[in-house]
């Protein structure tokens, strides 16, 4: 089996990326631009695995992408590519219309014409799976939860441009008969996730001594799932998914903000304890504009249709996450130092 991945130097496409490689036995090219938020030291466990390539290139660069088709001849395409960050998209539209939508549009040409010369049998076997957000629907209130049949009602300019993405992914599969199939997830955490977001933001700034920031009253509630927990869904969607499908993938843990940083607090004041209790460190600030305040997702199509369930709880899962960034500073350290030092972004 032959996967092209996109992004596969991200967050979770390099957990993506470790999943095919180290547990499935595929045969990946992982293509990433490499921009502040890819980072080759995630792909580290595959550097030199004879069934795993990299390729640096920038997903709108059409003609790179048909090379790379021609050269890799992908069973499966899984696209993760995205500029993924909401305050930065407040900020900076225009990268994330660039890359989610323009670039989404350039990959799925490539994509078709790669697979309309397929011959008959490998064009039967042939999937795009294109990858995600819940934020495309919106927010929730008080009850419910996200269904693949939601309305979407994006309120940044990231989930805006993810939807626009979405829309594309699946007006390819109705016009042009390309194989895809769409998945939307929650809020991700765990291991080489890039420190600008709040989980890995809090653990390091707790750390070092630094301001915990907790936007508003601290109360907006995401549905949480861990990032291997997601690597391992987005390849049994890939592989077994219904064309022309979504797909909702969620953790069933939902929690507010304010007690996910709470909880952080509470693991390192045990693991690593500080002069004072971390959660003295936590500091309310503005919100940010368009601030959704609950997501949750209904994962019962994936679970009834393909089997899938979620290993991890958010408690075991946030533990696990906390250890692994006490343990692996090598990894962290340079971008704090380099990239990202834990600022405010998103301000307009």
């Amino acid at each position: 089996m032959r996967i092209l991945v996109t992004g596969g130097a991200g967050f979770i496409g390099s957990a993506l990326v470790r999943h095919l490689v180290l547990d499935i036995g595929a045969d990946v090219l992982t293509v990433d631009k490499l921009t502040y938020a890819g980072n080759l030291q995630s792909l580290k466990a595959v550097d030199n695995r004879p069934n795993h390539q990299f390729l640096q290139a920038d997903i709108c660069d059409r003609a790179s992408m048909a090379e790379a088709f021609l050269n890799f001849r992908p069973d499966r395409v899984y696209h993760l590519a995205a500029e993924s960050h909401v305050d930065r998209s407040i900020s900076g539209a225009g990268e994330f219309i660039q890359t989610n939508v323009v670039g989404t549009f350039a990959l799925l040409e490539a994509a078709r014409h790669y697979w309309m010369a397929l011959e008959d049998d490998q064009k039967t076997r042939f999937r795009f799976l294109h990858v995600s957000t819940d934020e495309v629907y919106g927010s929730l209130g008080a009850d419910g939860l996200f269904h693949e049949t939601t309305p979407y009602d994006p309120s940044s300019p990231y989930s805006a441009s993810k939807a626009a993405s979405d829309h594309l992914a699946i007006a390819w599969h109705r016009t042009y008969g390309l194989p895809v199939v769409v998945s939307n997830c929650s809020n991700n955490y765990g291991p080489y996730h890039f420190p600008e977001k709040l989980i890995p933001l809090v653990i390091l700034n707790a750390l070092h001594g630094k301001p915990l920031p907790v936007y508003g009253d601290g109360k907006n509630i995401r549905d949480w799932l861990y990032v291997e927990d997601h690597a391992k869904a987005l390849h049994l969607i890939g592989g077994h998914g219904r064309v022309g499908e979504k797909y909702n993938v969620g953790g069933r843990n939902e929690r507010k903000n304010i007690d996910v940083v709470q909880t952080i607090c509470a693991i390192l004041d045990k693991l690593q304890p500080a002069d004072r209790p971390h959660s003295e460190l936590i500091t309310f600030v503005a919100d940010r504009p368009g601030h959704d305040q609950r997501y949750a997702i209904d994962a019962t199509k994936l679970e009834s249709e393909l089997g899938w369930r979620a290993g991890e709880t958010f408690d075991s899962g946030i533990e696990k996450t906390v250890e692994w960034y006490l343990d692996n500073e090598w990894w962290w350290r340079p971008l704090r130092e380099k990239v990202y030092a834990g600022e405010r972004l998103g301000t307009l």
